[in-house]
């Protein structure tokens, strides 16, 4: 970690976001020069915040210019940031991601083209334009086989992502589709991407990418994989109980993924099956975006020295070499699912859920008296509990029965 103490990071951070506070905390670590990009985040840290329009990337270099001066590295702390990121980046001559490749990234449609144009293993797929009818998606899903999988291209965090098991569930899952994208700006010109169902075991992996090399932090498991008709995410457990030759298969996979989609540096987060059908381990590319994993869930991660996965990408960002291994045992976190829409009005079973052996922590994320809806309309979780143990059935056995505990009011 030497030899990035006292330069200057700028980090841009959307109004909303759960991830700011543990960059600037990580910064603050590593006692970085914090400058914070916005167009709306409150002061944090006692650090300036700069104003920054995503829409005009040259006048927010000038701004930044008058304001701060130069900066060492810019770093998107969320998904919507990154493409500013990548264009302030290249405007103020520092290393960075084509701008380009970060828009492949954040677009499942073209990610799915790029990866069967570069052999990378997915699922079978079609794009059905904005304008596509109801023979077009069931002539795809029929090519396909059901059951499918059909989802937005430009959402995350399985918003909108639904599986059909016959035709009608399908002209169902696009309306709904359609309409989340209307909320969303997008409804009117976004296609929407029909895929085969793959079933089997779901990991997700991440990484820092230095020179287009990939070195692995952590390969989670998600022992209660969805299976449909929506697709939320709960139970990560890491290290992987995979074999080491599958990991190996899936960790390379995800590389060649990143590379065809032209990310070179900075962190990425690939979901992928181990395909059941093949008869033989055969990892399949899901999505994969640049940026690690979303959410608290990093705070799952502990490192040796202390060092957090914030810190980590931006020692990265600063051109530094991280070498910094998890230690002994197992962790995991779970993502607590929105289960009906109304408001939260309380969360019972905290103080149960935290005298659970293995439990580290819990956070609630949405605010009581707050409306909340939960997928695929829905965008946000309940909030995350933590654990940690000598080996992952551990791990995993802790957080359900810390979650059983928890008893959410939503009225």
């Amino acid at each position: 970690m030497s030899g990035v103490k006292g330069r200057r990071v700028l980090l841009l951070v959307p109004p909303i976001t759960y991830r700011a506070t543990d960059f600037v905390v990580a910064a603050n670590r590593l006692e970085l020069d914090v400058v914070i990009g916005s167009d709306g985040a409150l002061p944090l840290g006692g650090n300036p915040v700069v104003p920054i329009d995503p829409a005009d990337p040259g006048g927010s270099v000038r701004c930044l210019l008058a304001t701060v001066g130069r900066v060492d590295a810019v770093v998107g702390v969320d998904a919507q940031m990154l493409p500013l990121a990548a264009r302030l980046a290249s405007q103020l001559g520092l290393a960075h991601n084509s701008v380009d490749a970060v828009i492949a990234a954040a677009d499942k449609a073209i990610q799915r083209r790029l990866w069967a144009e570069a052999g990378v293993d997915q699922p079978r797929f079609h794009v059905i334009a904005a304008d596509g009818g109801e023979r077009q998606f069931i002539e795809a899903a029929r090519a396909l086989g059901f059951p499918c999988i059909a989802k937005p291209p430009s959402l995350s965090a399985s918003r909108g992502v639904l599986r059909a098991d016959d035709e009608r569930q399908l002209l169902a899952a696009v309306t709904q589709i359609r309409d989340i994208l209307a909320e969303t700006s997008g409804g009117d010109v976004e296609p929407v991407l029909i895929e085969e169902y793959v079933p089997g075991w779901e990991v997700s992996i991440d990484g820092l990418l230095t020179d287009g090399a990939l070195a692995v932090t952590a390969v989670f498991d998600k022992p209660d994989t969805p299976q449909g008709p929506t697709f939320e995410e709960t139970l990560l457990v890491t290290p992987s109980r995979l074999p080491e030759p599958t990991l190996a298969l899936a960790t390379q996979l995800a590389q060649r993924a990143a590379l065809a989609l032209g990310l070179r540096r900075g962190p990425i987060h690939a979901e992928l099956r181990i395909d059941s059908r093949a008869g033989a381990a055969r990892p399949v590319m899901l999505e994969l975006a640049a940026r690690s994993i979303g959410g608290l869930c990093s705070r799952s991660l502990r490192f040796l020295d202390g060092v957090s996965l914030e810190m980590m990408i931006l020692i990265n960002a600063l051109g530094g070499t991280v070498m910094a291994s998890p230690p002994p045992g197992a962790a995991g976190v779970l993502m607590l699912p929105v289960e009906r829409a109304g408001i939260l009005e309380s969360v019972g079973g905290r103080e149960e859920a935290l005298a659970v052996p293995g439990i580290t922590g819990l956070s609630i994320t949405i605010p009581i008296g707050e409306k909340i809806l939960p997928l695929p309309r829905g965008d946000r979780y309940l909030g995350f509990l933590f654990a940690e143990g000598s080996a992952a059935a551990e791990v995993e056995d802790s957080l359900r029965a810390a979650r059983r505990r928890l008893r959410p009011l939503i009225v």
